[in-house]
Formats: structure tokens, C-alpha cells, sequence
């Protein structure tokens, strides 16, 4: 069965395209490497034996978009990564989060509807929730006013997913999910934004190998243990299982409903400090940070509940704060020793 992932040599994207193939599944992806590499469908390829088929152009083109799936309406189901993902960013340019991530959305949804595709998989966010009430945060939790636009195109894609499940014959998962981390552990595919990272553990590693000078922890005045901000860590590979679990739900008639909404998280919370003094202890390396202001758009504290996804799904996080970072650091060195060969 052919599975398309779009933003599939993306982080969190190409590690669902490893698991999805060791599974069984064709996948084609589409990508227009705003953040990303095409050279990753060569490491998916290393590990799985299998090149996944790219396709590299941009979802906010309609007729790209549409053409796409007048030559792929074999398509057994969709995983939609694709989109803008910086909360910071996302304040300072909130009009192309809103361009960006709802058209490529509304684009992809009237492609499938078009040629009668029916199983949806949405890659959503624990921002939806804003800062909970309670922790930790269930699925039937409100959603809070959005902290970032990042979070509002969240909110407002689910919004538009169940609108068109409700109106068509579409079946659809939005996955909630927390802070991913790490990497796949033969370190060939890993964490790498283009540029300067926007996440913790990225920024953690590339300072600690001298990419970058200086680590900053945005803010220490937090009403959290030691102050600063706490989110709930889940390994990339333990999230990129759950995508494979919902597609194989959704294609065998599974689903309980025809929009479902599932938290993915460990169901425990770190702070940056702990990530910090986690890494410390996996790589030996004394990390060079300095404490900063608070980052707008970010909340103080939220982790899963993750007891409904374990109890529905069948899945479960497994991998613990250290085995992140450990495998964080081998993607890190293991891909600047690479980099230092071609040069």
C-alpha cells in the first residue's frame, strides 16, 4: 500500500517514512525542502534498503498540489507534516504561518476529496491546549487562545479537518504531539534545521560540538522547580511508530469515530535545565549556556496524558530522557564527521 508523507525528509517526517517502509508501506513524499535535504531520501534509503520516491515542490501551489494526486490516486492514506513550525518565528512572521500552513492543508484535503481518498493522518501539537488548567493535559482538555500563530494554524487546521470529515467521506487522526527529540540510532538521520535551530536539543548539540557559541535558556522565573520552562520529551522514533499504528487503524477499519484525537507523549515533564544536565551526563561535555528572558510565545509548563493513546493505539513511549540525548549527540558528531569529509 502507497502512503504519501509530505515534509517527509523532514525531521520527525523522515523517520515516520523509515518506519512506515520497515512496515511494509510504498511511500512517496513531497517536500520543498524549505527545511530539509533531498540527500535524506539517500540515508532513508541506507537504512531501509528502500529509496522512497520525492517529489520537491511547494503544497501551497494548487495546481502542483492537484495535479499530484490526479497521478496518485492509488494512495492508501496521507501523514501531512508539511508546514512552518517555529513558535518563535511564527510571531515575528504571522502571515506566512497562516499562508503557509492552512493553504498547503486546504490543498492537500480538496486533492484527496477530488480523487476519493478517504484516510488522513494529521501531525498536530500539544500547543493547541495554550497553558492547561491541569496537568497533565488529556485529549478532552479545552483549548486555550493560541500563545503563538504557530499554535492558532494548529488549532485552526483541526478546525478544518473536522469541518471536511464531517462534510465528506474522510477519515482522520489528528496525533497531539509533544517535543520531539532525538535521532535514529544508526545516526543517519537526525535532527537538522537549515540555519539556526529554533529547538532545544538541536541547539543543545551544536553548541556543544562549536557550531554555535553559546546556548540561551529563555527565561528562569518560572513557577517550576528550577524555574525554568518544563515540556514533556518523547524520542522521535517512539512518535514516528505512532503515525504507522494510526495509518494501520485507519486502513483496517479501526477507528471508533471518523475524527480522532490522540495526545502523543510520555506523560512526564522535563525542564530545560534537566535536558541540559541529561546531555551533560550522556556526552561528557560541559555545555556553554547563559539564562536569557522569557521567549514570546512560549508557555511555562505542559506534559501528556497519554493514557488514552496507550489504552486505543496499542502504543506506548518507551525510550527514557538520556537514550534521547545519547542519540541526539551520535546523529550530531556523526554528521559533522561527515560533513568534515566532503570538505
Amino acid at each position: 500500500m502507497k502512503i504519501l508523507v509530505t515534509g517527509g525528509t523532514g525531521y520527525i517526517g523522515s523517520h515516520t517514512v523509515v518506519e512506515l517502509q520497515e512496515s511494509g508501506f510504498e511511500v512517496v513524499i513531497i517536500d520543498n525542502l524549505s527545511n530539509s535535504n533531498a540527500e535524506i531520501v539517500n540515508s532513508i534509503e541506507a537504512i531501509t534498503a528502500t529509496k522512497p520516491q520525492l517529489e520537491i515542490f511547494d503544497l501551497v501551489d494548487r495546481e502542483k498540489t492537484l495535479n499530484f494526486f490526479k497521478r496518485h490516486n492509488d494512495i492508501a492514506g496521507v501523514i501531512h507534516f508539511a508546514a512552518l513550525k517555529a513558535v518563535g518565528e511564527s510571531v515575528e512572521k504571522p502571515l506566512e504561518y497562516y499562508r503557509n500552513n492552512i493553504e498547503s492543508l486546504i490543498n492537500v484535503l480538496d486533492g484527496m476529496r477530488a480523487n476519493g481518498l478517504e484516510n488522513f493522518v494529521f501531525s498536530s501539537s500539544c500547543t493547541v491546549y495554550g497553558q492547561p488548567d491541569v496537568l497533565p493535559v488529556s485529549e478532552s482538555a479545552p483549548l486555550k487562545k493560541a500563545e503563538s500563530p504557530y499554535g492558532n494554524t494548529k488549532q485552526i487546521s483541526e478546525d478544518v479537518i473536522c469541518d471536511a470529515t464531517n462534510a465528506t467521506g474522510l477519515r482522520s487522526i489528528a496525533l497531539r504531539y509533544f517535543n520531539p527529540i532525538g535521532a535514529h540510532e544508526s545516526a543517519l538521520i537526525g535532527e537538522l534545521p537549515l540555519g539556526v535551530p529554533n529547538n532545544l536539543v538541536p541547539f543543545i548539540t551544536q553548541t556543544a560540538i562549536g557550531i554555535r557559541e553559546q546556548l540561551s535558556v529563555y527565561g528562569d522565573n518560572y513557577n517550576t522547580p528550577d524555574g525554568t520552562a518544563i515540556r514533556d520529551y518523547i524520542h522521535v522514533i517512539d512518535l514516528a511508530k505512532a503515525h504507522v499504528v494510526a495509518v494501520e487503524r485507519m486502513i483496517k477499519g479501526k477507528m471508533k469515530k471518523e475524527f480522532e484525537i490522540f495526545n502523543l507523549g510520555t506523560g512526564k515533564g522535563y525542564s530545560v535545565l534537566e535536558v541540559i544536565k541529561s546531555f551533560e551526563k550522556v556526552s561528557g561535555e560541559k555545555l556553554n549556556y547563559i539564562i536569557t528572558g522569557r521567549r514570546e510565545g512560549d508557555i511555562e509548563q505542559v506534559w501528556a496524558d497519554p493514557s488514552y493513546s496507550n489504552a486505543e493505539l496499542g502504543w506506548k513511549a518507551v525510550k527514557g530522557l538520556d537514550e534521547m540525548m545519547q542519540s541526539a549527540w551520535k546523529w550530531e558528531q556523526a554528521y559533522r564527521e561527515k560533513d568534515k569529509d566532503k570538505r
